[in-house]
């Protein structure tokens, strides 16, 4: 088996986006817990115009050279984006509007099924305890009986 590095393989989804294409893409990581599971559920990414960006969309983003994530807009000021994975607690990661490869219209479960992602309005407006100990349940009690 072959591994891609994030930074060509995501940069080559870039390009593929930029093209028309839409992409799926299996999801790592744990920074999106609950609402996407890394290594479990894939996403399906699609290029949108920049004036249909909206807080709460999930986006796959450029926040360096060499970083990318996929992470929740959580704000918005002209082309400034800020985001943040909803498995954080803290951590904020900043971009411009030009730095947003893609859109997530779809989240793959692994037995097919396809659901639009929400905009999480709720669990964007817990605070830090109430998310960390949300978080600490689901990590502790839901995986663990997976």
């Amino acid at each position: 088996m072959t591994t891609i590095p994030n930074e060509i393989l995501l940069k080559e989804i870039g390009n593929i986006l930029s093209g028309g294409q839409d992409v799926e893409l299996l999801t790592k990581g744990t920074s999106m817990n609950p609402f996407i599971r890394g290594e479990i559920d894939s996403v399906i990414l699609r290029k949108m115009p920049l004036g249909n960006l909206r807080a709460g969309d999930i986006v796959l983003a450029r926040i360096s050279n060499d970083t990318y994530v996929l992470h929740r807009v959580i704000h918005i000021d002209g082309d400034r984006i800020t985001l943040m994975g909803d498995g954080n607690v803290s951590g904020q990661e900043h971009c411009t509007t030009n730095d947003i490869l893609g859109t997530v219209t779809d989240i793959v479960r692994p037995d097919g099924r396809q659901h639009k992602p929400g905009r999480a309005v709720i669990w964007r407006k817990f605070g830090y305890l109430p998310r960390r100990v949300l978080l600490a349940f689901y990590r502790r009690i839901i995986l663990r009986n997976k």
